[in-house]
């Protein structure tokens, strides 16, 4: 039997180690550093991804529960004070605060004492204080206030509360006490009351629904076509001149246009007048909670219902039904109530029109500067000079759009193509056109420089393998190089989307708005019950609603800034909502095109 000899040991070389048995860490030798290992690094760099994910994952927490919980209806709460007011409404926050002593001493005696009371028992010496939004705008001068507990006598949530979104004046609060039909009382009692307002709110709404459709599309078709036919007269006098025949046919056609569009806007203006009688006819006598009395014209309400009856089902059908509004119809009360469809709308239109200038200029420029251009100096301070670009402040961009689009290059068309319209401006002003124009200059660097990054990780044997077999510059670009490129470059399309949707500090001087009459394109059946529906062509002269602006303005220049505020994170939510999905189709581009060429790097 033979026996096979163990291999022989090599000597270890000195200052080496052995290598490490398998499932046993390394010995760090001795002397060696710990930074040289790059643990602390490790450390490093996993607390600073773990800070961010946090940051990230808290911000978008707060948006989406605040965002969310904005539309779920409340239950109404009846407040008696220890003085004997009487207060309704729609518990939004509370805090514990410390009273000012001064502040107490004005209270009343019994109040006075209850508070004392409170601050004795409380063992961090602060009392709560809820906000409650009591609405009935018209009637107390006021959406909110604050109630303390202290002053608080007794509380109810009464089974007849209701709640009136209307189209003016914000929400009401307070009990059905009769129902009118042209001055007279029909049903008195909440019960009998809200049956007759519920009988008779769908019909006023299809009304109003009419009338709001003659006022915003009729009337304003009606106008427009006395505007053209004004636009193509003046066009003959500036061209012919008023003694020329052509001027005197155009006249001719000129009033037999407005000729018909006064008597079409007679026959909608009759249209209109019976509407409204007809919607005056009913209304609901609504009694607060301080026994004041307000007749609340049926057409009016938006949405009713008795908060403190609803089942949870109920409840989910009113929620549903404000995103319904939120996402498909006008904002109405200074943009904090109503919906945001002209600035969903004005967002996405400008953010697609900017990556349509932006992506093909960038894609260009960056393969001259790659491709093309002779390394030297000169490509050395474009590049300089492009890096620099995307460091400036975007309200500069603002004023270059405002000075070069708006007024040079707007002015210019319109002296050119539109003056029979001065000397009010077409182009010469902000727009939807400009806007874009304005951004996709703000974005331009950001495209340049990730689409040159990709263009340079195309390795160069692929480009000598295509001239190795006859294949031109252009050639191998277009059927090599862009191609491989091509997830590069959407990945700078995806940050210039991102980047462009959400600024607003150059849409305030280019194009953006609080409020638009029009939209860039025209629509109909903008009541809410089947969505807008296009039917004309878009208008890029026109000024639009931007979701970003739409925030800003919501957040520091409404004049109901509490009633604003759940607004603000909703909005919030949506334009986050916007730039994901624009994000994810270009994600889902760019993915498709690396699985198709992953497998032919060399």
């Amino acid at each position: 039997m033979s026996v096979t000899a163990p291999p022989p040991i090599r000597p270890v070389p000195p200052g080496s180690t052995l290598p490490a048995a398998r499932g046993h860490r390394p010995r760090r030798p001795r002397g060696t550093s710990l930074y040289a290992h790059g643990e602390p690094l490790v450390w490093l760099t996993g607390s600073a991804l773990i800070v961010s994910v946090l940051m990230i994952v808290a911000l978008l927490g707060l948006v989406l529960t605040m965002g969310l919980s904005t539309f779920w209806p409340q239950h109404v709460t009846e407040v008696t004070s220890l003085s004997g007011e009487h207060w309704m409404g729609e518990i939004t926050d509370s805090e514990r605060y410390v009273p000012d002593a001064d502040m107490l001493s004005f209270l009343e005696p019994e109040v006075r004492a209850s508070a004392e009371a409170a601050l004795a028992a409380s063992p961090d010496g602060r009392v709560r204080r809820r906000l409650f939004r009591t609405g009935n705008f018209d009637l107390s001068g006021s959406h909110f206030r604050w109630i303390d507990d202290y002053e608080t006598a007794a509380e109810a949530q009464p089974e007849w509360a209701v709640v009136l979104e209307r189209m003016a004046w914000g929400r009401f609060y307070g009990t059905p006490a009769a129902f009118l039909v042209d001055g007279d009382v029909v049903a008195e009692g909440p019960e009998a009351s809200w049956a007759a307002f519920e009988r008779e709110h769908e019909p006023s709404r299809a009304r109003f629904d009419e009338l709001r459709e003659i006022e915003v599309f009729a009337v304003g078709d009606t106008h427009h076509r006395i505007e053209e036919a004004r636009q193509a007269l003046r066009e003959v006098e500036l061209t012919d001149g008023q003694d020329s025949d052509r001027y005197r046919a155009a006249q001719a056609e000129h009033d037999r246009v407005v000729a018909a569009a006064e008597r079409d806007y007679a026959t909608l203006d009759e249209r209109r007048t019976a509407l409204r009688a007809e919607n005056d006819r009913y209304a609901l006598r609504m009694a607060t909670a301080d026994g004041k009395t307000l007749d609340v014209t049926v057409a009016d309400v938006v949405r009713g219902y008795p908060a403190n009856q609803l089942g949870f089902v109920a409840r989910v059908g009113v929620y549903l039904s404000r995103w319904w509004e939120f996402l498909w119809d006008r904002p109405r009360e200074h943009n904090s109530e109503g919906g945001v469809f002209p600035a969903i709308f004005g967002t996405v239109i400008m953010t697609l029109i900017m990556s349509v200038l932006v992506v093909p200029f960038g894609v260009l420029a960056a393969l001259y500067l790659r491709e093309y251009a002779k390394q030297g100096w000169a490509v050395s301070a474009v590049r300089i000079a492009v890096n620099n670009l995307a460091g400036v402040p975007s309200i500069v961009f603002g004023v270059f759009g405002l000075g070069f689009f708006c007024y040079i290059v707007g002015g210019w068309i319109d002296e050119s193509f539109y003056a029979a319209n001065l000397p009010n401006p077409t182009f010469g002003k902000s727009g939807l056109l400009w806007a874009s124009f304005t951004l996709a200059l703000l974005t331009l660097p950001v495209v340049i420089v990730a689409t040159e990054e990709a263009l340079a990780a195309v390795p160069n044997s692929m480009r000598e393998g295509s001239y190795a077999c006859g294949a031109t510059k252009w050639q191998t670009i277009r059927r090599i190089v862009l191609p491989r490129a091509a997830p590069g470059i959407m990945t700078g399309m995806i940050l210039a989307i991102a980047r462009g949707a959400g600024e607003v500090a150059p849409l305030m001087l280019v194009g953006a708005v609080k409020l638009v009459d029009k939209l860039p394109l025209d629509l109909r059946d903008w009541s809410g019950s089947l969505g807008p529906i296009p039917t004309g062509a878009m208008h890029l002269d026109r000024s639009f609603m931007h979701l970003g602006f739409h925030i800003f303005d919501l957040g520091f220049q409404s004049p109901n800034s509490e009633a604003a505020k759940p607004m603000v994170f909703t909005t919030t939510l949506l334009l986050i909502a916007i730039i994901v999905s624009l994000n994810l189709i270009a994600i889902w581009v760019r993915a498709r095109l690396r699985r198709r060429f992953q497998g032919t790097h060399i």
